[in-house]
């Protein structure tokens, strides 16, 4: 056994192997099932901007809007703690041209109606008209993106470590991706924008920790004279335990500060973030180095390619 192995992470891959697939298959099932809960960035409705002259109670606003005829209306934190933006879904989606062109009519109404409520100064900033149409291109070149992202990443981590390597990463990425949606999708969570823009800079988090964790791999690999690959990898994962930690950690911070005063705005982000930096964390260590494992990762598939000429670089 190798010297200094303090955890053996690799000991209980193939549990972690079994949690992962079922998590995965939960996932596609309620996708299936239920799909995403798509925020107005997706489907059709009106989101009016207003801003108060002085500090908004978002439940008071819920109120005033329900017992008003709104019930369906949604209220989210925008900008400042005196600005919100109202949520609207219509009825009739497909007839865009009319509902563009009440959306300034709705926020006037509801300007007006908040004003007399409350009793304060309601500024209308602006009233738009999001079409379902728009929605699915948005939702379309979103995933296209998603798609295009593992491509290119495929390719980089063949071409910069080993095509094994390459296959772990992507696997363990869209592992990530599935889960995270999956999780969004169980407890309809709403799927906006933000949403989309976290699911991107997840797979940019996990994949700099699949990195790290790959690139000390290669590196004992190449220098440690003894030890099958499976006693290596855990070495490489103990060496880079405390960076992962660390790194993770401090993340989560931030991502729990912006949870708890960002406001609903970034609430969707932040929720996102965190599920994806814990899930990406541990397919780093249980996805990606299992994959390389699996897929039978040897010395020589690592080592430094000798130039046939290389005797011949010293002579005159």
């Amino acid at each position: 056994m190798l010297e200094n192995k303090e955890i053996d992470f690799m000991g209980v891959r193939k549990p972690a192997a079994v949690m992962s697939i079922v998590l995965a298959i939960a996932s596609i099932i309620s996708l299936a099932i239920n799909s995403l809960q798509f925020g107005l960035d997706f489907t059709a409705g009106t989101s009016v901007r207003l801003e108060y002259s002085e500090t908004v109670v978002l439940s008071e606003v819920n109120e005033a809007l329900a017992t008003n005829g709104y019930q369906d209306a949604v209220v989210v934190s925008f900008g400042s703690d005196r600005e919100i933006r109202v949520i609207l879904p219509v009825d009739d989606a497909t007839n865009v041209e009319g509902q563009a062109s009440e959306a300034a009519l709705v926020g006037e109404r509801i300007a007006s109606l908040l004003s007399e409520e409350n009793n304060t100064e309601v500024l209308l900033l602006g009233s738009d008209y999001v079409s379902a149409k728009v929605g699915e291109e948005l939702a379309e070149q979103g995933g296209m993106g998603m798609l295009v992202a593992l491509g290119i990443i495929m390719v980089y981590i063949a071409i910069r470590f080993q095509f094994k390597f390459s296959v772990g990463a992507v696997i363990a990425l869209a592992h990530d991706v599935l889960i995270t949606l999956g999780i969004f999708s169980i407890f309809g969570i709403e799927f906006n924008l933000n949403t989309l823009a976290a699911m991107l800079a997840i797979i940019g988090y996990s994949l700099n920790d699949t990195i790290v964790v790959s690139d000390r791999i290669r590196e004992n690999f190449r220098r440690m004279r003894k030890g099958s690959p499976l006693e290596m990898v855990n070495t490489s994962l103990n060496q880079t335990l405390s960076r992962t930690l660390i790194t993770s950690f401090t993340t989560l911070l931030v991502l729990f500060s912006v949870l708890l005063i960002g406001g609903e705005t970034t609430q969707g982000f932040a929720v996102a973030l965190i599920i994806g930096v814990i899930i990406g964390t541990y397919s780093s260590v249980y996805i990606a180095s299992n994959v390389i494992l699996f897929m039978k990762v040897t010395r020589e598939d690592l080592m430094v390619p000798i130039r046939e000429d290389a005797e011949l670089d010293g002579l005159p």
